[in-house]
């Protein structure tokens, strides 16, 4: 099998190259263009009974309006016990710049959706088997894709891109050997997969079980048969990288955010000490202005750091945003200067300017049709 070709689209393949200050902005960059024609936000209904995408035309100053609702021709699903968080997890929608593709899960149906993307439109390309029981985070290097499944002892399932649509890869899906149900419980199931800058490891985060799991990635896309496994302590969730390709990492049993190396044998080395923020569940993270930003879904809030060059993380401001309900998963637009938060218990999305000093500005509240389970938001 010949190695995947290294595009520039996927969170982490820009990250190393398209920096804000001293976050990278690896989500943003990959989901961010200038040109008109491409100015949307996309929801994810997650709706159990029929999963949509919800179109949103993104104005010049960052407002939203609904332009239409588009099924992924599957069903969106809960974890058991969630809240405002019905999956659990980061990245349950990823657009691919370089493909023009979007990538949803179906959580209820064990599949991916594939769509064509041309400015605020869609187009349903496919729907594939996620390779195992409720996916619920994708994460795409190059023309190489994998997706997380959460459900039963939880999986990773690699795929290529090729002409639009995903093609299994044989002998890529990977176990972690978990305990849950399927769905899985909310707390102990795992949150996010992604790929380091370089492309030569895989990250998955658990919760409850408390671990990073780091695979390696070999030329032919494949992942070596057995994670480094990682303790960490607490509830590790959500993660970005920092502008030298540190892992950002989002703990949620104590509302903070740490910064990890990674080395070459998949072992995490920390920077410094995890810094709280003081809230209440911090889960979700993303870049923007060179900032980081973490939603806090049990205070209703999200929190400002910065990340310094030695990777040194400094709280800003534990209350940038307040009065949401149910924060969760976020995006971000225009090189930074917009922020955008899915309001779990409130069926909305907040739009918010981000200032020079990283100070946020909430610009509207818009509501998503059917979006009673949502979660999983990208903008171009």
């Amino acid at each position: 099998m010949r190695r995947p070709s290294i595009r520039r689209a996927g969170v982490v393949a820009v990250a190393a190259a398209a920096l804000l200050g001293g976050v990278a902005g690896g989500a943003e960059a990959a989901q961010t263009t200038s040109a008109a024609a491409n100015e949307a936000v996309f929801v994810q209904t997650n709706d159990p009974g029929g999963n949509s995408i919800v179109a949103f035309r993104r104005h010049a100053g960052g407002a939203l309006a609904f332009a239409a609702t588009y099924p992924t021709g599957g069903n969106g699903g809960r974890t058991s016990g969630s809240a405002s968080d019905p999956l659990a997890s980061q990245s349950s929608l990823f657009y691919d710049s370089a493909a023009g593709l979007l990538l949803a899960v179906n959580a209820g149906s064990n599949t991916v959706s594939v769509f064509a993307v041309r400015g605020d439109r869609l187009h349903l390309r496919q729907v594939i088997s996620s390779g195992g029981p409720f996916p619920v985070s994708i994460a795409v290097r190059g023309s190489l894709a994998y997706v997380l499944d959460a459900g039963l002892a939880g999986n990773v399932s690699g795929y290529q891109i090729n002409d639009g649509r995903l093609r299994p890869i044989p002998g890529s899906t990977r176990s972690l050997g978990l305990s849950n149900a399927n769905p899985p419980f909310f707390l102990s199931s795992p949150a996010q997969v992604g790929f380091t800058p370089a492309g030569t490891q895989l990250v998955v985060t658990t919760k409850n079980n408390g671990t990073v799991d780091v695979f390696s990635v070999n030329h032919a896309g494949l992942l070596s048969g057995h994670p480094a496994s990682n303790p960490v302590a607490g509830a590790p969730f959500a993660f970005i990288f920092d502008a030298a390709g540190r892992l950002a990492l989002v703990n949620a049993g104590d509302s903070s955010l740490g910064t990890f190396s990674i080395n070459p044998n998949g072992k995490l080395s920390a920077v410094g000490p995890p810094v709280t923020d003081g809230q209440v569940a911090a889960c979700w993270i993303i870049a923007a202005r060179g900032f980081g930003y973490v939603a806090n879904t049990g205070s209703g809030t999200i929190s400002q750091y910065s990340i310094n060059s030695s990777g040194t993380v400094t709280l800003v401001n534990a209350a940038a945003a307040t009065g949401i309900s149910g924060p969760t998963d976020m995006a971000s637009a225009a090189h930074g200067e917009f922020l955008y938060d899915q309001g779990g218990q409130s069926s909305s999305v907040n739009a918010y300017h981000v200032g020079s000093d990283g100070s946020l500005t909430l610009i509207q509240s818009q509501t998503v049709p059917d979006g009673a389970s949502q979660e999983g938001i990208v903008a171009t």
